[in-house]
């Protein structure tokens, strides 16, 4: 059977399960149906599931008939799940051909030839990480502010950080609080958790970072999120690596859901946005410092102003002022308020 991809996907979802579906419900099609003569509408969608096996022609060549999808599923399936399983298979033995030479190198002089410092931009940062990690040999720390990472950028980190776990390399990351809303941040949470990485996850803004047994730094730039500096000065990585464990203590476990936790949780983000408000951050940019989007703070403000029954963000602040409200741990409480 030949392999299929994303556009006979497409074509299968949209055109040739209502095909199957019609031909399924009549019990059969003619061969010589005009639905599926050469240059008809539904002759793509047709060939398709006659390629998968899903209509079989009968003995007298009269009718096509469908056929059972369980059977086809693992004929298409199994195939593409050996691959997977190869390509990760012949990627963890990559990474092991290449931390011979990794070693050798940092054993060498040459290994001091970048500096201390090296300038990523756009495309070498990945490459870069995917090396740094697969290169790691007992550590990795990560912190990432933000969920904002698609599905694609998430599953290739999966397969990159599981290779990691399996070679007994431990990992801890570190996110917002806000990343617990994610779909596949919590997909990627439960794939890595189940093979020996902790995960955290703080309200206070932090910058994205990744430390390699604490050898190695990767930290954004000051330009933009297009360049990353990868830093070698140990004197730097402790510094980083202390402000790292200072958050973790801080941090409550990804996989807590229990209703303290999660009223703890929902707390310290609403402290975060009075931070933000009292601070005088414009919406985009504290968005970004809270983890979520404009939208969602916006939405955060509104339950403010509710709570503090204000029509304007100025009748707001007045009020947080007066009850002496700041965002921080030693906030009155503002039920024991004289109102």
């Amino acid at each position: 059977m030949n392999g299929f991809g994303p556009e006979q996907r497409a074509l299968f979802e949209k055109a040739a399960v209502p095909l199957y579906e019609d031909v399924l419900a009549a019990g059969g099609m003619a061969a010589d149906d005009v639905r599926v003569a050469e240059g008809a509408a539904e002759r793509p969608a047709f060939e398709l599931l006659v390629e998968l096996g899903l209509l079989q022609l009968d003995e007298a060549g009269e009718r096509w008939r469908p056929e059972d999808p369980s059977t086809v599923q693992s004929r298409v399936v199994a195939p593409m799940n050996q691959e997977s399983t190869r390509l990760l298979q012949e990627s963890t033995e990559w990474a092991r051909a290449f931390t011979g030479i990794g070693q050798a190198w940092r054993r060498t002089p040459h290994a001091e030839g970048p500096g201390p410092f090296t300038y990523l931009r756009d495309g070498a940062i990945g490459r870069f990480l995917t090396g740094l990690v697969a290169d790691a040999e007992t550590e990795i720390l990560t912190a990432q502010p933000q969920a904002g990472r698609d599905a694609q950028t998430l599953a290739a980190a999966v397969l990159r950080d599981t290779a990691a776990l399996e070679r007994g390399v431990s990992l801890r990351t570190l996110y917002q609080h806000s990343a617990r809303r994610s779909v596949v941040t919590a997909q990627y949470v439960q794939e890595v958790s189940a093979r020996g990485a902790q995960v955290r996850t703080l309200d206070e803004f932090f910058n994205r970072m990744i430390v390699a047994d604490r050898r190695i730094a990767v930290i954004p730039g000051a330009e933009d999120l297009r360049v990353a500096v990868a830093v070698r000065e140990p004197s730097v990585v402790a510094y980083l690596v202390d402000v790292f464990e200072r958050s973790w203590e801080r941090g409550r476990p990804f996989a807590n859901k229990e209703t303290g936790t999660m009223r703890t949780i929902a707390g310290e983000q609403r402290a975060m946005t009075i931070r933000m408000l009292i601070e005088g951050h414009a919406d985009p940019a504290a968005a970004k410092r809270v983890g979520v989007s404009p939208r969602t703070y916006a939405g955060y403000v509104a339950d403010l102003k509710t709570e503090f029954e204000a029509e304007t963000r100025f009748q707001l602040g007045w009020t947080m002022g007066r009850l002496g409200l700041t965002g921080g741990d030693d906030d009155p409480d503002p039920d024991a308020s004289d109102q």
